[in-house]
């Protein structure tokens, strides 16, 4: 039986990405290390560490580093993990690390790998990434759509092949760095085929995330970065790594029943997820991971979602467009603050709260994060374990610790 809706508004950034409101926060004890009864089944609730993100940056560089990557590509690796942390993304920081590390020694991600380009038409590029890690291929891929678009005005770089990518959103704030609006579409071939359709019982997409960046001069970009799914799959990780549940409408058991416990996705230890994932919004969400599953599989040549794949390959359809290009009579910025001015202004739900927009969450989190980022300690069991298993001086994993 389902359980009921919880009502109430957000408490912090943590608890509005995990879906946990007021009322489930007040409930809900202080992390500690026995289990607790949580909406009629039985979580265990975790101890944090809190870490230091610049000696994590260099604790998780040495990692891979010493795995196999050149010393840039780790730590390009390294900043992009560490970074999804500190804007809030958990599910896309270092938690990925072990798993990481895991493929790699598998041979399902290789380190060192140079994109190769198999199409390039001025301003419509097609490269293969060949299982290289996503943090490096896509910080190529990225490079070369900015470089094509300065050329042309607007570019597509139809990237194909390449270990898991990462959180998206990264790319588009490259992206805006440069002043350049991007769109990015994201799949995989099936390893990470876990969403129902609309109407479904069956899995038949990924959660093919959609990502858009805006730059405003004078602001931080807008930042739109979404899964086509009621979540991630790697905030599950998260929840699961907390023991906290995860919302309503979120993931369904074997059976297609609903549950709150990330438990009942991912089956036994060690084994494929054996739940499923829904899509947000119904229909709407369905169609929108539909389409992008088409746009990052069939046109980078990469392929949609197939049953039986061994191998986690994204693919990404990236677009470009260089803003004054389209409008250089200066007015094309003091539009878009003068409209996000206006969206802001509309008078909050809740007493002292804002409206914000897409990205304002991600940039406070880093300023909030930056002097101290927590993890649960399984999380950084894992990674302790991971690094040690490579050779990584204890000092270095010692150094990370801020309490």
């Amino acid at each position: 039986m389902k359980n009921p809706p919880v009502v109430g508004r957000f408490r912090s950034d943590e608890q509005r990405q995990l879906g946990i409101n007021s009322a489930q926060a007040m409930s809900t004890p202080k992390p500690r290390t026995d289990s607790i009864i949580f909406n009629h089944f039985r979580l265990t609730e975790h101890r944090v560490k809190t870490l230091k993100p610049e000696s994590l940056k260099l604790l998780i560089g040495n990692l891979f580093a010493r795995a196999g990557c050149g010393d840039e590509e780790a730590a390009v690796i390294a900043d992009h993990l560490v970074e999804a942390n500190l804007v809030g993304h958990d599910s896309h920081g270092v938690i990925r690390a072990p798993i990481y590390l895991q493929w790699m020694s598998q041979a399902k991600v290789i380190a060192g790998k140079s994109l190769e380009i198999v199409v390039d038409a001025g301003s419509l590029v097609v490269a293969d990434a060949g299982l290289g890690y996503g943090q490096w291929t896509g910080r190529q891929a990225v490079a070369i759509g900015v470089r094509k678009c300065r050329e042309h005005g607007v570019a597509i770089v139809a990237l194909r092949n390449s270990a898991h990518l990462g959180r998206i959103g990264t790319w588009a704030e490259i992206a805006a760095k440069e002043g350049l609006v991007s769109l990015h579409f994201v799949n995989t071939t099936g390893l990470g085929m876990f969403v129902v359709p609309s109407g479904g019982r069956d899995a038949r997409l990924s959660v093919n995330p959609v990502c858009i960046g805006i730059p405003i001069e004078g602001r931080d970009a807008i930042v739109l970065d979404i899964a086509a799914a009621a979540s991630a799959e790697g905030k599950l990780k998260v929840a699961r790594n907390k023991g906290v549940p995860v919302p309503d409408d979120t993931i369904v058991d074997a059976d297609g029943n609903a549950t709150n416990d990330a438990n009942d996705f991912y089956g036994p230890e060690g084994g494929r997820p054996v739940g499923a994932i829904l899509p947000f919004g119904g229909h709407k969400g369905y169609g929108l991971g539909l389409v992008a599953e088409i746009l990052a599989g069939a046109l980078t040549g990469g392929g949609c979602s197939v049953p039986g794949k061994t191998l986690l390959e994204q693919g990404m359809l990236s677009i470009y467009v260089d803003p004054l290009k389209l409008q250089n009579d200066g007015t094309l910025f003091e539009e878009i603050r003068r409209y996000v001015d206006f969206v802001k202004s509309s008078r909050p739900t809740a007493t002292g709260g804002e409206v914000l927009v897409p990205g304002e969450i991600e940039n406070r989190n880093r300023a909030k994060r930056s002097s101290g980022l927590e993890l649960d300690d399984t999380t950084w069991g894992q990674i302790v374990e991971a690094a040690k298993s490579v050779g990584v001086e204890d000092d270095l994993i010692e150094n990370a610790i801020l309490s």
